[in-house]
């Protein structure tokens, strides 16, 4: 299997709660460059430190603290990149991260995100859906609802767990003319699945602009017209207008599928958004954070149903 190494520059203060917040969305293994170490190791009792290098010195010193993790050269490998990026976005408000830039090593990112098409082919999800890459053609649908999607670099193809149990659930839960608010909506596969379902209507929301625009180009991809579609790009977390927006509407299914930090930070107003007797669909919870989330959410909600896929946990729950 190929692999792509993807470096991510932070800073000194930042490196437990990257690693940890990568933890949280499935990242295991990490590679730390930290100038910081050299330093220390200079400083030590270190007999020899007279004979090394200036130039090594001064290359060592003034690099940036870099964490590098691998992800396959394949569809999984791109919803894993297409999740760190979303993690990296929602962590770019807090200067003690810093740039948070990315840099590939074997490839660069044009080359990866047209590279990885040739591993993403027509999946079926559930009883009733499935995805269709806009590249392939898909004769044999078996009667099912087909989303056809161009994830760009955004989360969402279908083959990631998470993605697997919110489809499931949207699947089962959505009903004609009911109305969606699709959070944290990457390629906006659940919200546009869900309208092909028979939703009256979506909206989207996102902090990654990047991943408003690319939801928007596959709801015009799946003929869903912008009077059934919307997608807005803001952290609820701390956008007060948003939220009193999706409070003032309400809908009949919400669906966070993010990370479980986030899920927990939304859980005291989430059930805001929800109509009584409404879906909340939560995912991208590991299963080993479940009871922690559990913890929170069942204080605003009433648990339907708990769903499992390969190490990842979905809850879905009414109020």
């Amino acid at each position: 299997m190929e692999w792509i190494q993807v470096s991510i520059s932070t800073a000194h203060e930042g490196i437990e709660a990257l690693t940890s917040a990568l933890e949280d969305i499935g990242i295991r293994g990490f590679e730390i460059e930290d100038p910081a170490d050299f330093c220390e190791f200079m400083q030590a009792e270190f007999p020899y430190r007279d004979y090394v290098d200036d130039d090594l010195v001064k290359e060592k010193t003034e690099e940036s603290v870099k964490v590098k993790i691998y992800v396959s050269a394949n569809a999984a490998g791109h919803e894993q990149l297409a999740a760190v990026r979303e993690l990296l976005s929602s962590l770019s408000s807090d200067n003690s991260f810093g740039s948070l830039e990315l840099s590939f090593e074997t490839m660069n990112e044009e080359d990866w995100s047209e590279n990885w098409k040739q591993f993403f082919h027509p999946l079926k999800i559930g009883k009733r859906v499935l995805v269709r890459p806009e590249w392939e053609e898909c004769d044999d649908t078996d009667g099912r609802v087909v989303f056809t999607i161009n994830p760009g670099m955004s989360f969402g193809t279908g083959s990631h767990a998470t993605t697997q149990l919110c489809l499931e659930a949207i699947e089962e839960y959505t009903k004609d003319g009911d109305t969606i608010l699709d959070l944290g909506c990457g390629s906006g596969i659940l919200s546009i699945t869900a309208c092909l379902l028979g939703a009256k209507s979506a909206v989207a929301c996102d902090i990654d602009k990047n991943a408003v625009d690319i939801a928007v180009r596959n709801a015009e991809l799946n003929g869903v017209s912008q009077d059934k579609f919307e997608a807005l790009a803001g952290n609820i977390l701390d956008n007060e207008a948003l939220r009193r927006r999706f409070e003032n509407e309400k809908y009949d299914i919400v669906a966070a599928n993010i990370v479980a930090d986030v899920i927990i930070g939304i859980s005291p107003f989430a059930s805001g958004f929800v109509k009584p007797g409404g879906i909340f669909i939560a995912s991208g919870i590991i299963t080993e954070r479940l009871d922690e989330v559990l913890s929170h959410l069942e204080k605003s909600f009433k648990i339907i149903k708990i769903c499992d896929k390969n190490g990842w946990a979905s809850v879905i729950a009414t109020v």
